[in-house]
C-alpha cells in the first residue's frame, strides 16, 4: 500500500508531500496522522531548518476524503469531537511549527485542504489553482479555520470568503493576503527551493524560531480558548440534519436543496 505521505531531506529543506494523487490528496484520519508524525520527526531533526508541504497530481488538497464523510455519518458525537480535535491538531502542530513551513501549491486547494494553506507561514501557488472554504455548501462549519484566517486577513475578508463558501483565484487569494505569491506552474518548484534556500542561508534558525514565537504568543491564550470551541461547535454542526443531507448529497453527487 502507498503510503499517503512521502518525506525528503536534502540541503536542510525537509519536504512532506501528500500522496494520494487519485483522491485529490483527499483528508483522511491517515493522512492527518501521517503529516503529524513526518511534522514531529522533522521538528527534532537538526538536520531540517525549513519545511516545504506540497502534493502528487493535479489537486493539493481537496478537502475530506469520501469514505471518510462516509463514515462521519455513523460517529457519536464523541467521536466527532475527537475526529475535530485531531484535525485541529494538525493545524495548531503547523501555526506553532518552531521552523518555517512553506506551501507549495499546485492545485486546487478546498476546505481543509485550504485550512491547511492558512496555516503555513508562506504559500506559494501555481495560477490555475483555486482556493475556497466551501463547507457551508454542504452543512459543515468551517469552525477550526476561522480562528487563524481572521488573524491572518481580518474579520470582514473571512467573513466573505466562510459565508459565501466562494471559489477564489490564486490572484485573488494573493490581494487578500491568504497566500504569498502566484507565479508560473512551470517555475513553481524552483521558485519555493530559492526562497526556501535564502531562508536557509541568510536567517538564523533560532531567531527565525523566536520570531514565530513571539508573533503566535499574541492573543494565544484566546486562540487557544477559539479553537477548543470551535472543535466543540464543529463536532456539534455535524450531528445536524444539515450536515447529514449535505453528506448524503455530496455522496451521491447531487446538490443538495437548502
Amino acid at each position: 500500500m502507498d503510503k499517503a505521505v512521502l518525506t525528503h531531506i536534502e540541503n536542510r529543506l525537509g519536504t512532506i508531500t501528500l500522496n494520494r494523487p487519485e483522491k485529490r490528496n483527499a483528508m483522511s484520519p491517515e493522512l492527518i496522522q501521517a503529516m503529524k508524525s513526518a511534522l514531529v520527526n522533522m521538528e527534532h531533526d537538526p538536520a531540517v531548518k525549513v519545511v516545504r508541504i506540497k502534493a502528487e497530481g493535479k489537486a493539493f488538497c481537496a478537502g475530506a476524503d469520501l469514505s471518510y464523510l462516509q463514515s462521519m455519518q455513523n460517529y457519536s458525537e464523541e467521536e466527532n469531537l475527537q475526529d475535530s480535535e485531531n484535525l485541529m491538531e494538525l493545524f495548531d502542530l503547523i501555526y506553532n511549527f518552531p521552523k518555517i513551513i512553506i506551501a507549495q501549491v499546485q492545485g486546487h486547494a478546498l476546505a481543509g485542504g485550504c485550512g491547511l494553506v492558512t496555516v503555513c507561514d508562506f504559500a506559494f501557488s501555481a495560477p490555475d489553482a483555486l482556493f475556497g472554504y466551501t463547507e457551508v455548501r454542504i452543512g459543515f462549519v468551517p469552525a477550526l479555520v476561522s480562528v487563524f484566517l481572521q488573524e491572518q486577513i481580518g474579520a470582514a475578508k473571512t467573513q466573505e470568503l466562510l459565508l459565501s463558501g466562494d471559489l477564489i483565484s490564486a490572484e485573488r487569494a494573493a490581494s487578500l493576503g491568504l497566500i504569498t505569491q502566484v507565479t508560473p506552474a512551470e517555475h513553481l518548484d524552483q521558485v519555493v527551493l530559492d526562497h526556501a534556500a535564502k531562508l536557509i542561508t541568510h536567517n538564523s534558525a533560532n531567531s527565525m524560531m523566536e520570531t514565530k514565537k513571539l508573533l503566535r504568543s499574541l492573543n494565544q491564550k484566546e486562540r487557544n480558548q477559539s479553537l477548543k470551541h470551535a472543535a466543540e461547535i464543529n463536532a456539534k454542526a455535524r450531528a445536524h440534519e444539515d450536515c447529514v443531507k449535505g453528506i448524503s448529497s455530496f455522496l451521491s453527487k447531487e446538490k443538495p436543496t437548502w
